[in-house]
């Protein structure tokens, strides 16, 4: 086991140009004592599966308001697998509808966290999903 601190790529793909949740997340990994790398706005799936293998990172955060989820991550998931980082945690948040939720974890993506969740949820699935 290793005291390293859970390295965290927070991404928000897409012309997507509202950042605030994501940066709030962002902050309260940190808090909880992550080490979070924020990629900016507006990354290409290529660019963000780029900073996770470079940061050797081990859980991937999606943050979507544009509602193009459905067109992006599948991108996202398919370079992971390419790169050989499909044991990377990939979680979701933002703006997707309910009946969307199923296909995205279907393609990996271990939770999604819509409008309204709180940090703490965020940092206790970590935790709970991803090995000291």
């Amino acid at each position: 086991m290793s005291d390293a601190p859970i390295r965290v790529v927070i991404a928000k793909p897409g012309l997507d140009g509202h950042d605030r949740g994501a940066k709030v997340v962002a902050r309260a990994l940190r808090d909880a004592g992550m080490e979070v790398i924020y990629t900016g706005l507006r990354q290409t799936p290529e660019q963000i599966v780029n900073a996770v293998v470079q940061e050797d990172a081990r859980v991937l955060g999606l943050s979507i308001l544009s509602g193009a989820h459905n067109q992006i991550f599948p991108e996202v998931m398919r370079l992971l697998k390419a790169k050989g980082a499909q044991d990377v945690m990939v979680f979701a948040g933002g703006i997707i509808p309910d009946e969307d939720i199923p296909g995205l974890k279907a393609l990996g993506i271990r939770e999604i966290f819509q409008p309204g969740t709180s940090t703490e949820a965020v940092v206790a699935f970590i935790r709970d999903h991803v090995p000291a």
